[in-house]
């Protein structure tokens, strides 16, 4: 805040003015039992951080964003996410106006592949949001994506540049989270812990055990590193190895399948890279399971038909529903939504049904014989539960094609930024931000999140690490004093 020299009579005039005329409004408004008078001086104090440092308001859009409660059921189906979407549309509409005055953008940034395929997604969901069913729908969904990638990708990249912040991210996004954990197991403890008490428990920060389960899955290496890595202060560490347990009791009482396969997922292409495991073994693998597969599908199909394991309390019970597509009403649903959404790309193969519509047109392409106790054709139960096949149905091939490649473009630069790596944090970091990463890919093939803002701020936020480690720490001849570290708030984007 800016204060106002004392020394100055008619400065101090004003003020008094100001302050009293404020008093007058609030007394009045408190008579009418009106109350947004006391938001004012939270309103002002929010206007001079977008004036005098963007920085301030990206970390507190970040901290804002595991407390966020979802309001929907707004007239024409409007929902927001408050208090951190609107922050998040003031960061774009902020930073594009400083981008249109100031002319400039790193160019290493816009060279950067990883950059380029972000920009061809936005452009061909721009087209196909054009060919819409709904284009209504598909704009809003677009102006949603372009709030996260613009200020958490674009605008992260530049934030860090300064390796500290990078840190900072982590710190202000897994506090919050681990304070939601704490309130969701206090929660939790009362219903004895029950599964399925574990689906809803975590409401109204998250909308269900899926979601939660994702988001502990992406955090929990990154706080791995800063608990463990011997760079970091004692006292730090100390506090990191608390959150990171905090983080893993959460995801274990998460109940969240796919958030555990995830996990598993990421741990295993950690052991590949410490182990540095040559690719072409990797990929020989994967086909020779994939050959498996194929040749044995009908006794493979038949053995999963006689799983009649249901979800459960029980871990180990639990683990074995996974593969339950007999009885199991969550799976089966899956595999309906799936079935649904192959059909409206057989329909629509090039452009599909536009951003956002799957889950008010795929009712008609449900058949009977694959509906569940769950299915609904009200279009109010979520979308395709993948973020390969729902882009395949709202975006045609040429969509799921662009998901596959940057999905693959992130593993790929994150591993090899690290090879090349001097600088043993950033080495570990870059790792363990790839590896969160990957859980959230793994994760994709059974939901889909990144139309929320509780997985798109980490997720194009660590895409902006890994670039920014690329572009601006990965020379292998730059010494880690060379590495900008100071704690003064970056003045990129101020």
């Amino acid at each position: 805040m800016i204060s106002l020299p004392t020394n100055d009579k008619g400065k101090r005039t004003w003020l008094y003015i100001i302050s009293a005329a404020y008093i007058i409004l609030l007394s009045y408004l408190i008579t009418k039992e009106d109350y947004w008078g006391f938001l004012i001086p939270g309103v002002v104090v929010l206007a001079g951080m977008f004036l005098l440092s963007l920085d301030w308001v990206w970390f507190l859009a970040v901290i804002t964003t595991p407390f966020a409660v979802n309001i929907q059921n707004f007239d024409m189906g409007v929902g927001v996410s408050l208090p951190s979407e609107p922050l998040m549309f003031g960061l774009l509409v902020v930073f594009l106006l400083k981008l249109l005055y100031e002319r400039f953008y790193d160019n290493k940034i816009l060279r950067h592949p990883l950059t380029i395929i972000i920009i061809i997604q936005l452009v061909w969901m721009t087209i196909v949001s054009l060919t819409s069913e709904i284009p209504l729908v598909s704009l809003k969904y677009m102006i949603s994506r372009i709030w996260f990638v613009v200020p958490f990708f674009f605008m992260g990249v530049l934030i860090f540049r300064k390796q500290i912040t990078i840190s900072r991210f982590i710190w202000a996004y897994g506090i919050p989270l681990a304070v939601i954990v704490i309130i969701t197991t206090i929660k939790h403890a009362s219903f004895g812990f029950s599964e399925k008490t574990g689906h809803w428990i975590m409401t109204p920060f998250y909308n269900d055990h899926t979601a939660y389960g994702a988001i502990l899955a992406m955090m929990i290496p990154p706080f791995t590193v800063l608990a463990f890595h011997k760079s970091q202060k004692k006292s730090l560490r100390v506090l990191s190895i608390g959150i990171l347990m905090i983080l893993a009791l959460g995801l274990f009482l998460s109940y969240s399948r796919a958030a555990w396969i995830g996990t598993i997922a990421g741990a295993l292409t950690a052991i590949i890279v410490w182990l540095r495991i040559k690719f072409r073994w990797i990929l020989l693998s994967v086909f020779s399971i994939l050959a498996i597969f194929f040749a044995f599908q009908h006794q493979i199909l038949d053995r999963l038909e006689k799983n009649k394991q249901d979800s459960s309390a029980n871990f180990v019970e639990h683990v074995r529903s996974i593969s339950n597509i007999s009885s199991d009403a969550s799976n089966l649903e899956r595999i309906n939504r799936w079935q649904a959404a192959l059909r409206l790309f057989e329909e629509r193969p090039i452009f599909g049904w536009g951003p956002g519509t799957y889950q008010f047109v795929y009712a008609p392409f449900q058949m009977l014989k694959e509906k569940t106790i769950i299915s609904t054709n009200a279009g109010d139960k979520g979308n395709a539960h993948s973020e390969y096949i729902g882009p395949l149905a709202e975006q045609g091939l040429p969509g799921l094609i662009i998901v596959l490649i940057l999905f693959s473009m992130v593993t790929y630069h994150g591993i090899r930024i690290r090879n090349k790596m001097s600088n043993s944090f950033l080495r570990a970091l870059v790792l363990s931000i790839t590896i969160g990463m990957i859980t959230y890919f793994t994760h994709g093939f059974l939901n889909n999140f990144l139309d929320t803002d509780k997985l798109s701020v980490p997720f194009w936020a660590f895409i902006a690490m890994i670039v920014a480690i690329d572009v601006y720490h990965a020379d292998p001849n730059e010494k880690s004093s060379d590495i900008i570290k100071d704690d003064s708030p970056s003045q990129e984007c101020e």
